[in-house]
């Protein structure tokens, strides 16, 4: 079987569908992940065969998110489904990804949700296709209710009955991480209309012993791990989150591990705090283990990774409307704390951290809900599913 996993140049696009390629690929099938040119070396760290396509020309994306910062939170998250993602994109996506299609001949097309191109691809060819998620079941429906334009587009490039793309995308089969306690809550969908849904795990995130990057501080002291993703530092007007959480945390009896993402120079934030430690990047299966608490910004990533570890969260949107749903469910669940304002929320992280690890509750909402993921099959159990819905289209 012919498996090809579509990604967006974001690694918290892609990461999520990394362990279900690499299922498919120990399965015996052919994998290969199409993604733009510029994404080379993330697919190829992960050890998977890349298909690259046309990424968008850098002046006009470029313009786009130059005036994300004049407009509201929430223009500025239409602006990037609707026209980077909806159609920037999909359509430099499109002509190679059609291509590849035609060419290769996968059997089943596996999205990421917001790569577009590969949707009006498999429709037109009559590839069975669907979705590996990246955040939680409301922020799909989200996602979906504000594209009817751009992928009406997709459906005139390439010949297709107009509100095919739209339908598809919104009936897909989806697989996920997310267990059902936490994907449900707040889906604005009677349940009877809600796409199918495979749910997996990767591996077992507590039977792991953890690893750090170096020694400092009190090993006595709990760990408080602060992540805010892999593009924050890229951000100049966010930049400041970084700062000033280290001194929020400085104060208090707790060993900081932050890290910046690769976009990040942890030197610039010279001198840490006697408590911390800056790295760019460590692996989360690795820190998670030994986190008493973790402090980030409702990426995908991050808060599964913590989740799975029973890991309580202080949670600080800082930039995408996923991030606000994501920390309003682990809010809502108690297995954490929202903080909003984004970077001015800095001036309340100690008593949040405070709170979270001095709170039985919860640790134990956190414990919780990492039960109902250790309770999911093992994403190698679920390859099944993708060869049936590539064999009989279900």
């Amino acid at each position: 079987m012919r498996v090809l996993f579509s990604t967006t140049a974001g690694t918290g696009h892609f990461m999520p569908m990394v362990p279900l390629a690499r299922a498919c690929a120990a399965a015996g099938h052919e994998v290969r992940v199409a993604a733009p040119e510029s994404f080379a070396s993330h697919v190829a760290r992960a050890g998977l065969d890349h298909a690259p396509f046309d990424d968008v020309d850098p002046a006009v994306m470029g313009a786009v998110f130059a005036g994300l910062s004049s407009v509201s939170p929430e223009l500025a998250n239409l602006t990037v489904v609707r026209d980077v993602f909806g159609r920037l994109d999909a359509q430099s996506a499109l002509p190679r990804v059609r291509d590849l299609v035609d060419e290769w001949r996968p059997d089943v097309v596996l999205r990421e949700p917001c790569e577009f191109g590969s949707l009006a691809a498999a429709e037109r060819a009559g590839v069975p296709h669907a979705e590996v998620a990246i955040g939680m079941g409301r922020m799909r429906e989200w996602v979906g209710e504000q594209l009817d334009e751009p992928l009406g587009e997709l459906d005139e490039i390439v010949g297709l009955p107009a509100g095919t793309c739209t339908a598809a995308a919104a009936t897909a089969r989806v697989f996920t991480s997310v267990p059902a306690g936490l994907d449900d809550a707040g889906s604005a969908a009677p349940a009877e209309s809600r796409a199918a849904v495979v749910r997996f795990r990767n591996g077992s995130a507590r039977s792991r012993t953890g690893s750090l990057p170096a020694t400092w501080g009190d090993p006595d002291q709990p760990l408080v791990y602060v992540s805010f993703g892999s593009v924050t530092a890229g951000f100049a007007e966010l930049g400041t989150v970084f700062r000033g959480s280290l001194d929020a945390l400085a104060g208090l009896p707790v060993r900081v591990l932050l890290t910046t993402g690769q976009a990040g120079e942890p030197k610039s934030l010279h001198p840490w705090p006697a408590n911390a430690y800056v790295a760019k990047w460590w692996p989360q299966e690795d820190v998670m283990p030994l986190v008493g608490a973790m402090v980030g910004h409702g990426g995908f990533g991050t808060t599964m990774a913590a989740l799975a570890a029973g890991v309580p969260q202080v949670v600080v949107p800082l930039f995408a409307a996923d991030q606000e749903v994501n920390a309003a469910r682990i809010e809502q669940a108690g297995a954490g704390v929202r903080l909003g304002g984004r970077t001015d929320a800095v001036t309340e992280l100690a008593a949040a951290v405070e709170r979270v690890l001095g709170d039985d509750g919860s640790r134990a909402a956190a414990g919780a809900l990492a039960d109902q993921i250790d309770a999911l099959p093992d994403v190698s159990e679920v390859v099944p599913a993708v060869e049936r819905l590539a064999t009989q289209g279900m």
